[in-house]
């Protein structure tokens, strides 16, 4: 089947990252007096936030009580210090040759989603700085609040393949730099499932996870899912 949707993830992935989101989920324990470090916020990267930081809680405090207050303290925390970076640091920006894809696939017919393990808020801060949508760059975008559970499960995905009227997740390629974001795609069936090594993960984290291609440049994208169309 023809591909007729790329679903890009966005901070790692379409969106420079310069370990601004493992900085603000680090801040956000730190303000709640818990302190965490990058390989504990990268062990959660591509999860959705309320979850990365129940998992945390759980796993490396131990944390029994009061868990739902405290995910939500701390989730506070990490909205607000996304929401403010997004808004107004100037290293904010699109990743590498993101947007020149974004163009090709649409110039070929093929629809751009974007998902995230992001809130909405933070991801129309996002896309209010970098003007994806007003300069119509991207089709539809699904954040994890939006479904009952966020990546590693599928359901991102078929939220696009219900609203998008796709039948069928053989009509769709999964594009991220997390293990959460290829576990998604397998999960979710999608015909093309590509790992991007220039965000969270290297190369060699990613190989071990079930995928169907590892890129290091995001115009790799456009070939790919184009060979059979």
């Amino acid at each position: 089947m023809a591909t007729k949707l790329v679903v890009f993830d966005m901070a790692g992935t379409t969106v420079e990252d310069k370990d601004n989101v493992h900085e603000a989920l680090i801040k956000g324990f730190e303000l709640n007096n818990f302190k965490i470090d990058r390989a504990d916020a990268n062990s959660v990267m591509g999860y959705p936030k309320p979850v990365a930081i129940r998992t945390l809680l759980e796993q490396k405090f131990k944390t029994k009580e009061n868990t739902g207050e405290l995910v939500s303290k701390i989730h506070g925390t990490f909205v607000n210090e996304m929401i403010n970076f997004y808004k107004n640091d100037p290293s904010v920006k699109s990743k590498k040759n993101a947007e020149e894809t974004f163009k090709k696939l649409r110039e070929k017919g093929i629809k751009v989603g974007i998902d995230t393990g992001f809130s909405r808020d933070i991801a129309d801060t996002i896309f209010d700085r970098l003007k994806w949508k007003e300069n119509n760059l991207i089709d539809y975008t699904v954040t994890s609040d939006e479904v009952n559970n966020g990546r590693p499960y599928p359901d991102m995905i078929f939220k696009f393949m219900k609203d998008l009227n796709i039948t069928s997740a053989d009509e769709i390629a999964k594009v991220g730099d997390t293990v959460s974001d290829l576990q998604e795609g397998t999960s979710a069936g999608c015909k093309y499932v590509i790992g991007i090594t220039t965000g969270a993960y290297t190369r060699a984290a990613l190989e071990p996870e079930k995928h169907t291609h590892l890129v290091d440049d995001l115009l790799e994208v456009v070939d790919i899912v184009t060979s059979e169309n």
